[in-house]
């Protein structure tokens, strides 16, 4: 107890997350970052004066200040600052369902896997197995010439196979937790598997889900910019990071 009051987990991970100076400033800019993205609106009106789809040949290629654009303009005339915060919408979006849609899946695999074990381990495991033994970016590569994609189906897309790292380290975790001795207590008190898995396992594991997920989500948005910019992601004109530096 601190002051009266029990500790959370939440509450302790909060406090040794304060005291280091460079994670909180990494949590700064993450949150600007969103703040922009979801001030876009505002800030084309109220900012640059411009709207998205705003464009004129005979200001095209402004350099940044000159004709009243703060960051330039592109091969179109359309204003930089504009159409790169309304790619960071595209961009963080992505990437966001990415981490959640991949998140969700990599745990319920992994979970099922780690605690059930016999062959519902060896089927998920093998299937694991044989997604990891298929390069991610040729396989998305390859789904992207097949299909044109908008930016909810290639987070989709990303997410389905960015999962299966996950679901290895909970099935780890998952494994190592089970055989401890609260859990044994539990199932001799009959305790059912449903709450098992949500009252003692599944917070158990929450850090390294926490970690995965923080660690993952800038590769995301790389590999969300990399397929823009083949021109095989996000499509003109809608803006993305990624097809912005195609005509950088």
């Amino acid at each position: 107890e601190r002051n009266g009051k029990p500790r959370t987990y939440l509450g302790m991970a909060w406090r040794r997350l304060r005291r280091n100076k460079l994670a909180m400033i990494g949590l700064g800019i993450m949150i600007l970052m969103i703040i922009i993205a979801l001030c876009a609106g505002l800030i084309s009106e109220y900012i640059t004066g411009k709207a998205l789809s705003d464009q004129s040949l005979r200001t095209n290629y402004m350099g940044i200040g000159e004709g009243g654009y703060i960051l330039g303009s592109d091969d179109l005339g359309r204003d930089t600052l504009t159409r790169l915060v309304y790619g960071a919408r595209v961009s963080l979006g992505v990437a966001g369902l990415s981490v959640v849609v991949a998140l969700t899946v990599g745990t319920v695999v992994g979970t099922f896997a780690g605690y059930y074990g016999k062959w519902v381990d060896s089927v998920l495991m093998r299937f694991v197995d044989i997604m990891l033994s298929i390069p991610t970016l040729f396989l998305l590569l390859l789904v992207a010439t097949l299909w044109r994609m908008g930016p909810w189906k290639l987070a989709l897309v990303i997410a389905a196979v960015a999962w299966v790292t996950l679901s290895r380290l909970v099935r780890g975790e998952v494994m190592s937790v089970k055989s401890r001795d609260y859990v044994d207590a539990a199932r001799v008190v009959g305790v059912g598997n449903t709450r098992i898995l949500f009252r003692h396992i599944l917070p158990n594991v929450a850090p390294v889900i926490i970690v995965w997920a923080s660690l993952v989500a800038p590769g995301l948005i790389l590999t969300e910019a990399t397929l823009s910019f083949l021109g095989l992601g996000v499509q003109p004109p809608t803006p993305s990071w990624g097809n912005m530096l195609t005509s950088a």
